[in-house]
């Protein structure tokens, strides 16, 4: 009897090579709730910015906003339900979905060898805002002790944890809009260090006054009052990015990881990732976004010419559209790349809009399609960005780059690519 050929060094946990591949995967959007409702609805090019229905918001200068239509509470136990935010609700609709995706059973695995990394910008915000309003109505014996956590960043990663008895390494990360990648880009280090699989991602929710507010200081929404003018990335008539919820989690595994446990699909590789900040105004340093592109590159080990497509943060504010279409034109050179904005579909959900985009790019390798940018009128001909509308767009080559920047200086990029291995 031949022995069967050994795994090669670099497909052993814990050699810092892996194939990190997704075997698993769940959007939560304004425009669809569950992954394939999502995709068809980018590529069917309907999006879900709307009113805000979550509150009154009659009375602000922003009044519209992505909102997720699903409903997460019928899903989850009673007993959760007073302990958790929104968000976190979604969160764990949403692992549950992608752990049912993947076939993976925690049960199964070793008792340390699934993690869960996740992002968020916001916390939980609305159950933040209701027990702020019980201590100063009624006072501080009417405020829930749940409150000690539930409005907490790293919550949705507990609960995930506690509920699927996830026991492997985890974490959190702070980083705005980047968030949704800089978790992926941590989870694949944890493979790297021999886990055996990570659920990851972003999720937010913010959508209650005081989360809106806290938006509104940074003067970077729209005050439009139609869907279909509010948010125009790389538009000529661009005014600022939509509030929104949602977000999307997915499993990442090695490759040897889940060739052992039987899985025979997956939705591609993270095959590179990269993250850096802005240089000091006035430094003459190349811009972070150009830098965190080209790292990423180098990390997956495929020249620009490989990519089909990029997904882009999309602002929808003239100024960092305009530095965003630079950075693309720098790295691929002018309309040297299919460029496609998903958020203009969805609005912006923080640390979730660039899971968001990560999702919309897996989708776009296995089938090889590019979503259409919402129609944003004129872009300016000094952008120089090959913007893709109206209808999709088959997609050349086997990879795509995702790009997104957080506030403060903060830029990541993500490379992904279709599966490569025979499992």
């Amino acid at each position: 009897m031949t022995a069967p050929a050994p795994t090669p060094l670099s497909e052993r946990p814990g050699t810092g090579r892996e194939t990190a591949l997704v075997t698993g995967l769940d959007v939560r959007a304004a425009n669809g709730d569950g992954t394939e409702d999502f995709w068809r609805s980018l590529l069917e090019g309907r999006g879900g910015i709307g009113p805000i229905t979550r509150f009154d918001a009659s009375g602000y200068p922003s009044r519209l906003a992505g909102e997720v239509t699903g409903d997460p509470d019928a899903s989850l136990p009673g007993r959760l339900l007073p302990q958790t935010d929104r968000v976190t609700r979604l969160a764990l609709v949403s692992a549950a979905e992608v752990l049912r995706d993947a076939g993976l059973d925690p049960a199964v695995m070793p008792e340390y060898g699934v993690g869960v990394v996740t992002a968020n910008a916001a916390g939980g915000f609305e159950f933040g805002q209701r027990e702020l309003e019980n201590l100063w109505a009624k006072g501080p014996h009417h405020v829930s002790a749940y409150q000690s956590f539930a409005w907490f960043y790293a919550v949705n990663t507990g609960q995930i944890s506690i509920r699927h008895g996830l026991r492997g390494p985890s974490g959190v990360l702070v980083t705005g809009q980047c968030g949704g990648l800089d978790a992926v880009g941590h989870a694949r280090r944890m493979l790297r260090k021999g886990t055996q699989a990570v659920l990851t991602g972003a999720m937010e929710s913010a959508l209650c006054p005081w989360g809106h507010v806290a938006e509104l200081t940074g003067a970077r929404l729209t005050t439009a009052d139609s869907a279909e003018g509010a948010c125009l990335p790389f538009g000529e008539h661009a005014s600022g990015h939509v509030a929104a919820e949602g977000g999307a989690l997915l499993m990442l595994e090695s490759a040897a990881a889940a060739g052992a446990r039987g899985s025979t699909r997956s939705y591609g590789e993270v095959a590179g990732y990269a993250a850096a900040f802005d240089p000091r105004p006035g430094s003459g340093r190349p811009g972070g976004p150009a830098r965190a592109a080209r790292a990423a590159l180098a990390d997956a080990g495929i020249d620009p010419s490989a990519v089909g497509a990029v997904f882009a943060e999309g602002a929808a504010v003239p100024e960092l559209d305009a530095q965003e279409a630079a950075a693309i034109t720098e790295v691929f050179g002018p309309r040297g790349v299919p460029v496609t904005a998903v958020t203009s579909r969805t609005g912006r959900p923080g640390a979730g809009a660039s899971a968001l985009d990560l999702a919309a790019a897996l989708l776009s390798v296995r089938d090889r399609l590019i979503p259409p940018t919402a129609d944003v009128g004129r872009v300016p001909a000094s952008y120089r960005i090959d913007l893709v509308t109206g209808a999709p767009r088959p997609l050349e080559g086997d990879a795509a780059l995702v790009l997104a920047r957080g506030h403060g200086g903060f830029n990541s990029a993500v490379v992904v690519r279709r599966d490569r291995t025979s499992r």
